[in-house]
């Protein structure tokens, strides 16, 4: 009987460690994880069945890949978002958060004979990027090039490094 409550104990064990693991990963990758839905169309007023099921297919959820860094006078935020244009986004700071919102349109080739068929899974999305100090949204800037989306807040001047002189005696 000692084996069998052994075992028990065991699998006990390895079932809190993968319950554990996932929670990690979860939070991890909670801020990275994007909903994607299909905008402001309606998919059923597609003029084709499949416009409909592409719309449909390129909702879900992907990942936009974020990087935050935090420098002495301001806080630079690069986001990879490929495939739209510039003026396609929409950036706002609200409380302690850059907020980016922006919808892809939907593409689709097709040929008849020989079957040439390219698709893309494109929707609506927003994104919350927590900020690591305060900063004066008036005075953003943002670039637009090769997918990647760089946004620069500079930091509030309570929150700028400064650097002071220490005399040793």
């Amino acid at each position: 009987m000692a084996t069998l409550q052994q075992i028990s104990e065991g699998v006990g064990e390895a079932w809190s460690s993968l319950l554990d693991g996932w929670r990690r990963l979860y939070r991890r990758a909670a801020g990275a994880i994007t909903r994607f839905s299909p905008g402001d169309r309606d998919p059923r007023s597609a003029a084709t069945r499949e416009a409909r099921e592409l719309a449909q297919r390129s909702s879900g959820w992907g990942v936009l890949a974020c990087e935050v860094y935090d420098d002495a006078d301001r806080v630079s935020v690069r986001l990879e978002v490929p495939g739209m244009e510039k003026d396609d986004f929409d950036l706002q700071v609200q409380d302690d958060y850059l907020v980016v919102r922006g919808e892809k349109q939907m593409a689709q080739e097709h040929t008849e004979g020989g079957y040439h068929i390219s698709e893309c899974a494109y929707g609506s999305f927003e994104r919350a990027i927590p900020l690591p100090v305060g900063v004066q949204a008036d005075g953003a800037t943002a670039s637009y090039k090769r997918g990647v989306l760089r946004v620069d807040l500079p930091k509030s001047l309570q929150h700028r490094r400064r650097s002071i002189k220490v005399n040793v005696l």
